[in-house]
């Protein structure tokens, strides 16, 4: 089997190094270590190099070749080398490629990914019919001559092994060939077809028939005639990739020695808009179903008490980077309004629909919590001028912006529709049992005390939520954040998130101090802080980026529109549970 195909390579993308990285994973060789890259001339490719090389090709094709007697192949690193010069000489070309083999699977197979540029640098060109059945047919060949013919018992007994398949298989492609040669349409398995099938045939015909029409895709219509539904193909291509899929899934949760029935697993389909978000910890990762697209999906163990399969586009995040048992939340965008919309919103709403910036400037002076006024003021300004750039608000002069009736809720959906539909949010890092003794404010906190409180299901991953969550009320009680009133309810630290959150920053911050030998302090609300962005620091709190200047350095949250700036100055503004980044005109505003 050959499955191949060609991606468009997009200036600028990591779609590739994500695809590259994923064959390489842990789990994939015969002892479980990580797959090896090679090349026609090296044991041991280079990736990055190969990477570099392939930057500005305009497209890039990926193979994917598993012998059916993989196993009996003496070896098939050899073995896609000797395919690999054949199919240079079929093109009369060098190609630039590397593969990996993986014998994860019951069936060792390997992955070939090939440069879109020949030995000139020119476009590459691929006949179709050569990438869906050329490459085919010369690994066969190679086969053949490696471990003979086959007899004819053994095409029957593989054949045999196929009946039962609920995929499309060699028996489904000859039923569909002999029905498009008749008029009809109709199969005929009748005996007296003047020897047509040798006997042998008939029955696994006959035998694969009866699957198929419980399957719901042929019908008898007389004795021994049989109709085929319209779009079987299809469906049986479906049918295969979703019982790859619950393998996929059932190899996660093996991993994580965890166990859930058949009718605990969804599978979501790439193109299915998710109605509702996921949330559970996160089993396993890696490509796509079909391994050749750029696709990675994730299975998420939810607090609904079922097994989530998902695909998300490589450009989602780096998920690759999230740890196993983290707790994920797929299909939040736009949940919320940001808070400066709804501090636009008001203003606007007392002011005739119209937003006025010298008044939100007076308000803020009036704030003593707001130490930068000024800057404070420019981030709402900078989230508007976005905004007027989508169409949703008007700018009427320096001082004055109409705002629309609905403008919370455009402003959310237009957030939303920035990102892919799966959209993809880390509530923590930290397993459960890494949560229940953090000093910092974990997601088991937010939960404890109400906020972002969602539905938990008695069954599944719901029943070691509730068991964690009492450890960590009794971990509070032991560390005098919480205390028993008496008659069974538990009373919790006034601001027991943000004191949490003080608490791991100032313990971190500390330690950090000591290893760089430079004081820390923390950053106030109002605050304009200026500095190096130097690296990203993770804590059970979230996610926090290390700005450094002359005196000292601080821990502020980090979003993801501040990455691109990492090893640069920055400035931004301290706001109410965030900060505003004022990074260019470019970059855009994270709240």
């Amino acid at each position: 089997m050959v499955k191949a195909r060609y991606t468009t390579m997009r200036a600028g993308s990591r779609a590739a190094a994500v695809h590259l990285r994923y064959l390489q994973r842990d789990g994939v060789t015969r002892d479980g270590a990580p797959g090896q890259l090679y090349s026609a001339t090296s044991d041991r490719a280079d990736g990055s190099a190969f990477l570099d090389r392939a930057e500005g090709d305009p497209r890039q094709f990926r193979l994917i070749v598993a012998p059916e007697d993989g196993p009996q192949l003496s070896d098939l690193r050899s073995f896609t080398r000797d395919l690999m010069h054949q199919v240079e000489q079929d093109l009369a070309t060098q190609l630039d490629w590397v593969a990996v083999d993986h014998f994860n699977t019951g069936h060792p197979h390997t992955h070939i990914v090939i440069r879109g540029v020949d030995e000139l640098g020119e476009n590459l060109v691929i006949a179709g019919a050569y990438l869906a059945h050329g490459i085919r047919e010369r690994a066969s060949e190679l086969a053949t001559i490696e471990l003979g013919p086959e007899t004819t018992v053994e095409q029957q007994q593989k054949l045999s092994r196929e009946i039962d398949q609920e995929r499309l298989t060699r028996i489904d492609r000859a039923l569909l060939r002999e029905a498009g040669e008749t008029v009809d349409g109709i199969v005929d398995t009748r005996a007296t077809r003047n020897g047509r099938h040798a006997d042998s045939d008939r029955h696994l015909r006959i035998g694969r028939l009866q699957v198929l029409q419980r399957l719901g895709l042929a019908q008898e219509t007389d004795t021994g005639c049989w109709s085929l539904k319209p779009r079987m193909e299809q469906t049986l291509r479906h049918l295969g990739e979703q019982g790859d899929i619950i393998k996929t899934v059932h190899r996660a949760m093996a991993s994580q020695k965890v166990q859930r029935g058949a009718e605990q697993i969804v599978i979501h389909g790439k193109d299915e808009a998710i109605a509702a978000p996921i949330i559970g910890r996160l089993l396993g990762r890696g490509i796509g179903a079909d391994e050749l697209g750029d696709r990675l999906h994730l299975v998420i163990d939810g607090i609904d008490g079922r097994a989530h399969y998902i695909e998300l586009p490589t450009g989602v995040m780096s998920i690759e980077t999230i740890p196993i048992g983290a707790i994920l939340e797929v299909g939040a965008a736009g949940r919320e309004p940001r808070a400066a919309d709804q501090n636009i919103a008001h203003l606007a709403e007392a002011n005739d629909g119209i937003y006025r910036v010298a008044n939100h400037l007076a308000a803020a002076h009036a704030d003593r919590g707001i130490v930068d006024p000024d800057a404070y003021v420019e981030a709402h300004v900078r989230r508007l001028e976005a905004l007027r750039r989508a169409g949703l608000v008007e700018r009427v002069d320096a001082d004055h912006w109409r705002i629309p009736t609905g403008f919370e809720q455009s402003a959310t959906l237009h957030d939303a529709g920035r990102s892919p539909a799966g959209s993809l949010r880390v509530l923590s890092t930290l397993d459960l049992e890494a949560q229940i003794a953090s000093d910092g404010a974990t997601w088991l906190d937010r939960q404890l005390i109400g906020r972002d409180r969602m539905p938990i299901a008695m069954a599944g991953f719901g029943v070691e939520i509730e068991a964690a969550l009492e450890q960590r009320r009794r971990h509070h009680i032991a560390h005098d954040d919480a205390r028993w009133d008496g008659k069974g309810r538990v009373f919790y630290r006034r601001d027991l998130l943000a004191t949490l959150e003080g608490r791991e920053l100032a313990r971190l911050g500390e330690e950090i101090a000591t290893m760089r030998d430079q004081p820390f302090r923390l950053a106030t609300r109002g605050e304009t802080i200026r500095g190096t962005y130097r690296e990203t620091v993770q804590l059970a709190s979230g996610r926090y980026a290390l700005i450094e200047n002359a005196k000292e350095f601080l821990l502020v949250p980090w979003r993801p529109v501040i990455e691109r700036s990492l090893g640069r100055d920055v400035v931004g503004l301290v706001t109410e549970g965030g900060i505003s980044w004022q990074l260019g005109r470019d970059c855009g505003l994270g709240l």
